[in-house]
């Protein structure tokens, strides 16, 4: 039985010089920062929704926000990963570590510009999320999960005044997920995403609403009833501090199931910011679709939303 002040003290000793490192550089760049961080880009530069934010097609944009996560905590890691399809439950445990690291990186490019009647613009975006045993050199370092989400999307600008908010875009998405692994680690799914993009001067929300698509070989029959049907993401912006939530939800009242992610970001200077996650709930990678943890993580950011 693991003693568990002996467990948080190699918890404490993995993380916390690289805490200490972060916040010796937050201090000693305090005073250097650009003024120019206090807003959100707006909507309309991220999307090129207005003529006058049009870039053209195949220029390598950042999509989701791009960050690593040195030090990462979780109160259940998921060493036998099971599926309601038996030929996709495992049956031999790894002994994870409660610590690892994370990192993920997303970019997004246009395809086509002002499609009907130039209005729409085609977008495929791809984003990868790592999660590593960097600290388990028992399991050699591996790689515990590796989550792979190429995107075909389909937006249209909108800018319809709402009481505190304006829509400013609506599109379709075609997005596929997987983990890339063997039986019976091998995870995917296919899914139709609905998207709404509102903003004011310093909030952004994305609403997400998904239909799942049916697969031949089904390795998760139950991940929208973990999962959810349906994301909603809000950025908040107050001076240089940023604050932004990701949460899902399975919108059942009986065995309603979903996560919250949150973060916080600092800026250290002009192109990297300190980067605070917290997770609760179902799903932070596809093979845990239907495993419950709370994970904390610390480490540096280098673009957002």
């Amino acid at each position: 039985m693991v003693d568990n002040r002996n467990f948080n003290y190699m918890i404490f000793r993995k993380i916390f010089p690289f805490v200490v490192l972060l916040f010796s550089f937050l201090a000693s760049n305090g005073q250097k920062l650009l003024r120019n961080q206090d807003s959100l880009k707006t909507l309309s530069r991220i999307w090129e929704l207005d003529s006058g934010d049009k870039q053209g097609t195949f220029r390598l944009t950042s999509y989701k926000p791009i960050y690593v996560t040195a030090g990462r905590w979780s109160s259940d890691p998921n060493g036998l990963p099971q599926s309601e399809n038996p030929d996709y439950s495992s049956t031999v445990p790894k002994d994870f570590n409660n610590y690892e690291a994370k990192f993920q990186l997303s970019f997004k490019t246009k395809l086509v510009q002002s499609l009907f009647f130039g209005h729409g613009d085609l977008w495929v975006g791809y984003t990868q999320i790592a999660h590593w045993q960097i600290y388990n050199s028992e399991l050699s370092r591996a790689f515990r999960e590796l989550n792979y989400e190429p995107e075909l999307m389909l937006n249209f600008p909108i800018n319809l005044k709402l009481p505190g908010l304006t829509l400013k875009m609506a599109g379709i998405t075609f997005n596929h997920q997987s983990n890339g692994r063997d039986l019976p680690r091998s995870r995917s799914w296919n899914r139709i995403i609905f998207s709404l993009g509102l903003e004011s001067k310093n909030l952004q929300i994305y609403l997400r609403p998904w239909i799942r698509l049916q697969d031949e070989e089904d390795e998760n029959p139950l991940i929208t009833d973990y999962i959810g049907n349906g994301e909603i993401t809000a950025i908040y912006k107050l001076k240089k501090h940023t604050f932004y939530a990701v949460a899902t939800n399975s919108f059942s009242f009986k065995d309603n199931h979903g996560s919250l992610q949150f973060n916080y970001l600092y800026p250290l200077n002009a192109n990297i910011k300190l980067h605070a996650q917290l997770f609760t709930g179902y799903g932070e990678t596809l093979v845990d679709y239907n495993h419950y943890q709370n994970t904390v993580g610390i480490g540096v950011s280098f673009v957002n939303w």
